[in-house]
């Protein structure tokens, strides 16, 4: 693997909350500028403050509606496999969308009207909704497609895991029902992960996270489906979200609520819920270390 592409991997993650906003920030700033000159000019006869009141109320409001979008396409992946399925659901959400955006921003032009002692009117409302639709469908799918291509360069600079596929001829070479590798890709390169290399799985939408040595590789898979590859005598479940790699259980801390936390080798801290609590005592016998 690239050291170097390792470590501006591992700067982008620990910055990337920052890099996300600054970057939508700036686009719809960059937005707000264009339009709001297009507009000054197309409107030659309006008080000059207008447009700008007309364009930063409209990108003020997509920029709030933002995290609305990622967890639709979080809910409803939008890729490959899954767009026929999850288009319908996107122009519902497409739908809800612009039925904020253009009450949230129709309210803060009035506000903004308002201070000046003016009346701001939209008109009839169905009719111009329909024309802000127009725009605002396609604003929310330019959305989703950058939320697409940054999960695809997230995904090519982290890697993503795979099983081991069985062959078109002849016997596996290792049992593919319960692998003891995976096979991940990263930066165009293919390696392969050892099952027993894995520290803990931690459910992810429609993929799951295989923990190695500090790097989360997703594998599209549920917990469900998992958990019937995964060997019993490694593996343990130990919340709706998480499996643990026994091998590198070192604590079992017991929180007030009868929950736990599980700490690992590396001071990672994982949930162990009170459902699955009982098991892992079972699975040792007896308390492990904090208890």
């Amino acid at each position: 693997m690239n050291e170097q592409a390792d470590v501006g991997y591992r700067d982008f993650q620990r910055w990337h909350p920052s890099v996300e906003v600054a970057f939508w920030v700036s686009l719809y700033t960059l937005n707000t500028v264009f339009n709001g000159i297009v507009a000054q000019i197309d409107n030659a006869r309006t008080a000059a403050w207008e447009p700008w009141v007309w364009e930063s109320s409209s990108s003020l409001l997509v920029l709030l509606l933002i995290p609305f979008v990622k967890a639709v396409e979080r809910r409803w992946p939008f890729r490959f496999d899954t767009w026929r399925h999850s288009l319908s659901w996107h122009l519902l959400a497409s739908v809800a969308f612009s039925l904020v955006h253009v009450a949230g921003m129709v309210g803060l032009r009035k506000l903004a009207y308002g201070m000046v002692g003016w009346h701001y009117r939209f008109g009839a409302w169905w009719p111009n909704f329909g024309y802000e639709y127009l725009k605002d469908i396609r604003s929310y799918f330019i959305i989703v497609a950058m939320i697409c291509l940054s999960r695809l360069w997230l995904l090519r600079q982290q890697g993503e895991a795979k099983l081991l596929a069985e062959p078109d001829e002849g016997p596996p070479v290792e049992p593919v029902e319960r692998p003891q590798r995976f096979l991940v890709r990263k930066l165009g390169k293919e390696f392969l992960v050892n099952a027993s290399e894995i520290e803990w799985l931690q459910a992810a939408g429609n993929y799951v996270n295989l923990r190695v040595r500090g790097r989360d590789y997703p594998l599209r898979s549920t917990m469900a489906g998992i958990e019937a590859r995964l060997d019993p005598a490694r593996f343990l479940r130990v919340h709706r979200g998480y499996f643990v790699n026994l091998d590198y259980l070192v604590e079992i801390e017991p929180l007030e609520t009868g929950d736990a936390r599980l700490r690992l080798r590396d001071g990672s801290a994982i949930p162990c819920s009170r459902r699955y609590r009982a098991a892992l005592r079972e699975r040792y016998g007896s308390p492990v270390a904090a208890e």
